[in-house]
């Protein structure tokens, strides 16, 4: 949301992450619509809500429909959302034949969300293997300067010697637990939203579970018992998980950092950063960016708790801070993994020299 952490020549490449910020862009939204609105057609046929004829009919049309973006664009400040002018124009580019199975028993909330729960999997597998080259790029580092002394520090005095190795062990401990629980997290967020008009599926029932059922299975996205329209701790975990992630890596930036300092010189990086007055300095840039982006997201956190006051069966304004807070955070996420993995990379030596 800021101009200056996006689509910015100056400042843009410390804060953003072109691979990340390209799942929450345009076309990938609208190809998450296009997917639900497929596998609905579909589940409908499969569940005996419309006939097979009708939704082979459906998905055809779908497929082939190009959105009216600019028009999308002039009503969604009046609609609040871009999923009505985006059914209005599918409903009016497909057959009259074909109508009854699309968008049949689903709400606007059930495309967003669904398209968040399809984003968020690409966002995960990414950090599932961002995190997984973090890791191995520190045991590579640990084998390397792991058997060096170094002093250990309390409050920032010196405290009793210790091992470069028990240094990494602190940075590496809570990202590999990170990672694990990252594979219990993805069910709860890559999860399909669908519960209708009001969240109870009643529009399509007595059908309306076993349509829930086929239509999460088409886009291979967890379902549950019934739709988290105003439930939204799924979201909130996962975004408390975002923080933890950037925290862990911001203590490991701090303290590199410090280390880095001139009079303490217990690690050397490569291509550090230069000053416009003092060119002696070589300064622990992304050591320092770690940092930011850590409180950045600790920042962004209080926001996505308020996101959990969604009044009645569904809210506009909690529903849409989510829409600014949460592509922020993932964003700040990859960004900060992608800097901790090239600090790790740059460091030359660690620990006091062998005498």
């Amino acid at each position: 949301m800021n101009p200056l952490t996006h689509a910015s020549h100056l400042f843009g490449p410390l804060f953003s992450d072109p691979e990340g910020e390209a799942l929450w862009d345009t076309a990938r939204f609208v190809d998450a619509f296009i997917q639900f609105e497929r596998a609905l057609a579909e589940a409908l046929a499969e569940a005996g809500v419309v006939d097979h004829t009708v939704a082979a009919e459906a998905m055809a049309d779908i497929d082939s429909f190009r959105p009216n973006l600019t028009k999308i664009a002039e009503n969604v400040v009046q609609d609040g959302l871009p999923v009505p002018v985006f059914v209005r124009q599918l409903k009016a580019h497909a057959r009259p034949s074909a109508r009854p199975a699309i968008h049949t028993g689903a709400t606007s909330q059930d495309l967003i969300d669904t398209a968040v729960s399809l984003i968020l999997r690409d966002a995960n597998s990414r950090f599932e293997a961002q995190l997984a080259d973090l890791l191995s790029a520190l045991d590579t580092l640990n084998d390397t300067w792991g058997d060096r002394p170094m002093m250990g520090r309390t409050r920032m005095q010196a405290a009793l010697p210790i091992a470069v190795a028990d240094r990494i062990a602190t940075w590496r401990t809570p990202l590999a637990s990170h990672a694990n629980r990252l594979k219990t997290l993805r069910p709860q967020v890559e999860a399909l939203q669908f519960g209708g008009p009001v969240g109870n599926r009643a529009s399509l029932s007595p059908q309306g579970d076993a349509v829930a059922t086929a239509l999460a299975k088409g886009l291979n996205l967890s379902n549950s018992d019934r739709a988290w329209h105003a439930t939204r701790e799924n979201l909130i975990n996962y975004a408390n998980w975002l923080s933890m992630v950037t925290g862990s890596l911001g203590k490991m930036g701090q303290d590199l950092a410090l280390m880095a300092q001139q009079g303490v010189d217990e690690v050397s990086f490569s291509g550090g950063g230069t000053s416009s007055a003092m060119p002696h300095k070589q300064n622990p840039v992304r050591a320092e960016l770690l940092v930011t982006l850590a409180r950045y997201n600790a920042t962004q956190l209080p926001a996505m708790h308020h996101a959990l006051v969604h009044e009645q069966e569904r809210s506009g304004s909690a529903w849409s801070l989510e829409w600014m807070v949460l592509p922020a955070m993932v964003t700040a996420t990859a960004t900060a993994l992608r800097h901790a993995k090239e600090l790790i990379q740059s460091v030359e030596g660690m620990g006091l020299p062998a005498p």
